[in-house]
């Protein structure tokens, strides 16, 4: 029986194979693996049983992959004793589940899953517009092609019009009198299109990485604060009118002085490699004034400079400028 940590290399192995861009692995994290190809990024939970899921967990998945317009995966291998089906699209807590093999297939042949499964069985979304053009071809009413089907009217109506889903046997049906396919794929490679408000939710933070969340949405940012994330919160600016100020902002929002130069390099390690895969920029906040501008190329801020700076575009300008340094 292949384990998590199996699993997780096997993902791994297929997206570098496949020319991805991959993070390190996260495996402690809410998220075990960010990759990147041209525009898209894949933001991976790699579990054996989906069901294992924590939803506190995929909160923070969704909002780190609503910043970085990223697409949130759950790989896994089965749902309780039940092996997940090939191309078959399972959810969990609102995110899409799937085996290794779905992913594979539209990782390498850009064939995609039509097939959900949801409570009472499988179901697939019929493309409405084509529906209506091969019915009205063939002379049939909503009524005459509802009856062959063995639906009422009402329901053809709302396939037509994309209202709901139709079980797997009524779409075969509908095919095979039709004579031509009306299902759509699912596109599990879409940014995650859910309307989120960034706020900077201080509830799982300790009351400095706390106050500095509170001091970048001062500055005009959108703020994610994390619990189970290789870094404490993710920004960006609320109101954007350059390409650079729509950057994510990526951070350590709380390093202790006592904290050895080891140890923040280590750190440094971990926002270097997602900064990198996701296009974001990487920054601390450090309350001691001894340590230079920047630690292994990541910007540092003081904690006192937050309350300095009056906007986004000065806060912005001046992570730029100690990247530069």
């Amino acid at each position: 029986m292949t384990n998590r940590n199996q699993l997780i290399r096997e993902v791994y192995q297929l997206l570098n194979k496949e020319g991805f861009e991959t993070s390190n692995i996260y495996e402690q994290s809410c998220f075990d693996i960010v990759a990147r190809k041209k525009l898209l990024i894949l933001l991976l939970k790699v579990l054996v049983n989906i069901d294992s899921i924590n939803e506190a967990h995929v909160e923070e998945i969704r909002q780190i992959s609503h910043v970085f317009l990223a697409s949130p995966i759950i790989v896994g291998v089965k749902s309780k004793n039940h092996i997940l089906e090939e191309d078959v699209v399972y959810e969990r807590h609102g995110l899409p589940a799937i085996g290794l093999e779905t992913l594979k297939n539209m990782i390498v042949y850009d064939e995609y899953p039509e097939i959900l499964a949801d409570r009472g069985g499988y179901y697939v979304q019929i493309n409405g517009n084509v529906l209506k053009e091969y019915r009205e071809e063939y002379n049939l009413s909503l009524k005459d092609l509802a009856d062959l089907a063995h639906v009422s009217r009402a329901t053809m109506y709302k396939y037509e019009n994309g209202m709901v889903r139709a079980n797997t046997e009524t779409a075969m049906l509908l095919e095979e009198i039709l004579n031509t396919k009306i299902t759509l794929d699912i596109d599990l490679f879409e940014p995650y299109q859910e309307d989120i408000k960034l706020k900077a939710d201080t509830s799982n933070l300790n009351q400095t990485q706390g106050t500095n969340a509170q001091n970048l949405a001062k500055l005009g940012f959108g703020v994610v604060s994390t619990n189970k994330s290789p870094f404490d919160a993710l920004a960006k600016a609320e109101i954007a009118t350059r390409k650079k100020e729509q950057t994510p902002l990526i951070a350590n929002l709380n390093v202790q002085d006592e904290q050895n130069t080891k140890t923040l390099k280590k750190m440094a390690i971990s926002l270097k490699d997602l900064s990198l895969v996701t296009s974001s920029d990487p920054f601390f906040v450090l309350k001691d004034d001894r340590i230079k501008d920047s630690i292994d190329g990541i910007p540092v801020i003081k904690s006192w400079e937050m309350k300095e700076v009056e906007n986004s575009k000065e806060f912005l300008r001046l992570i730029r400028e100690r990247r530069n340094n």
